[in-house]
């Protein structure tokens, strides 16, 4: 297996990983500045009030983006198991 072979499955599971995370991570982080802002506003500092919004929020963006994620996912695994002849010699 050489340097170069290992180097680019990497890249692709990081670039993979990333592309997977990015509307859940992001979602999230919208809503918890929104929560953030309103209880600055309004001055409510109750730490557990931002978990909710959250986690609805991310509960509602896998069932949106969850057979993109899973598309995704399987594409990238089948790509690896399909070219793992190229991989090991």
């Amino acid at each position: 297996m050489n340097e170069s072979i290992v180097l680019d499955v990497a890249q692709r599971a990081i670039g993979v990983t990333i592309m997977v995370a990015a509307p859940i991570l992001g979602f999230g982080l919208l809503v918890g500045l929104l929560v953030s802002i309103i209880q600055a506003t309004t001055q409510i500092q109750e730490v557990t009030l931002s978990f909710i919004p959250k986690i609805i929020t991310i509960l509602l963006t896998l069932l949106i983006f969850g057979p993109w994620i899973g598309k995704v996912i399987t594409e990238f695994t089948i790509n690896l198991f399909g070219n793992i002849h190229n991989y090991v010699r």
